[in-house]
């Protein structure tokens, strides 16, 4: 940070984006949820403790620390989203207290908007230098609602559980998600059904998911990951969990997913994604951007060190991701309901502003 920005903030607040980004780069915090969780908190402590007079300020402040954590991690996409949804909620409030509009009603640009404005530019949009003080508890009212529905999502995922699993129903799911896992045990509570558990080697967190299933009384089954395509003929329906949701509908899910979403399209055996607000991205996977998609992690689970004679010879990957593309995808149930993957990029308009897709 820059001795102008470190003015501007108070030591504790400067301390505390210190020590998220060391657990960033350390990956100290295990989930998406907590990333968005622990983001939106210094956001709002950083709207309410910084030194700002106008939006500008604000935003710059905002945009400044959102970098340091972006970078400080590239491949966990819910640093950015968090940040790109405060700039979002200032900029409404911005344009309801200069325009005396309700900040539900400051609709994000619209092709038609950009089409029907003389400079191809929506008068909402241009952000020029006002005065106009923004008031900070209002922010911080508004980014608590957000921290709210954030705590909430996987409740309200999985009070719809019950519409999408069925009796005597066979679910196959992957790894340890925390929205699958409440999904499941939701649905258990009035249904009896079997879940298949993809173990998701090297890291085997299938094998976690699975023994919490079996404590709530649901019939559960390990599998390996090369078991995936024998089984998938007995399955009715595949429900996994996401890291993110890319705006084209595409996935980056936990890797060994992309085999599993090809069975079930083999079988046409519905694939069925939980997935919070939160997780949905406005990016697209590019080809040549794969270090800041994936994550790689110590190969020592799939070639042991010990193999020395071996690794001198040999270069091993272990990547964390795979993307799944939105043709594999049948349904998203987020926290407001069910979407179908061409949907997303509707979301994301609602959600994030166009100004801020690159931060």
């Amino acid at each position: 940070m820059s001795d102008c920005e470190n003015d501007r903030l108070d030591e504790d607040l400067i301390n505390d984006v210190h020590t998220f980004i060391r657990d960033l780069k350390q990956s100290n915090i295990q989930g998406s949820y907590l990333v968005a969780h622990k983001t939106l908190c210094l956001l709002r402590k950083l709207v309410e403790s910084a030194r700002w007079t106008t939006v500008d300020d604000l935003k710059k402040l905002v945009v400044d620390i959102g970098r340091l954590m972006i970078d400080a991690q590239p491949s966990e996409t819910a640093t950015a989203n968090m940040v790109r949804r405060v700039l979002k909620i200032i900029r409404e409030e911005y344009s309801r207290c200069t325009k005396g509009l309700p900040a539900q009603t400051d609709q994000e640009n619209s092709l038609q908007k950009l089409l029907l404005s003389p400079d191809g530019i929506s008068d909402v949009a241009s952000d020029k230098q006002d005065n106009t003080n923004l008031s900070a508890s209002e922010l911080v009212a508004l980014i608590n609602e957000q921290i709210s529905e954030l705590e909430a999502s996987a409740d309200n995922i999985a009070a719809q559980a019950l519409e999408h699993i069925h009796a005597s129903e066979v679910i196959l799911t992957a790894g340890k998600s925390r929205t699958v896992e409440a999904f499941l045990k939701k649905a258990a509570k009035k249904r009896k059904f079997q879940v298949i558990v993809v173990e998701c080697a090297p890291f085997f967190h299938g094998h976690d998911l699975s023994l919490s299933l079996s404590q709530e009384g649901i019939d559960t089954t390990v599998i390996t990951d090369s078991a995936v395509f024998a089984m998938m003929s007995r399955v009715n329906k595949v429900i996994i969990g996401t890291h993110t949701v890319m705006a084209n509908g595409g996935l980056k899910a936990i890797s060994g997913s992309h085999a599993i979403a090809l069975a079930a399209k083999y079988y046409s055996v519905p694939l069925i994604v939980c997935a919070a607000q939160f997780k949905l991205s406005p990016q697209y996977l590019c080809s040549y951007d794969q270090e800041s998609f994936n994550k790689f992690v110590s190969p020592h689970n799939v070639l042991p060190f010990s193999e020395g004679e071996l690794l001198s010879k040999v270069q091993v990957y272990n990547p964390v991701f795979d993307y799944v593309p939105p043709e594999l995808v049948t349904l998203f149930i987020s926290n407001i309901g069910g979407n179908a993957p061409f949907y997303s990029y509707r979301l994301v308009s609602e959600l994030y502003s166009t100004e801020d897709q690159e931060i």
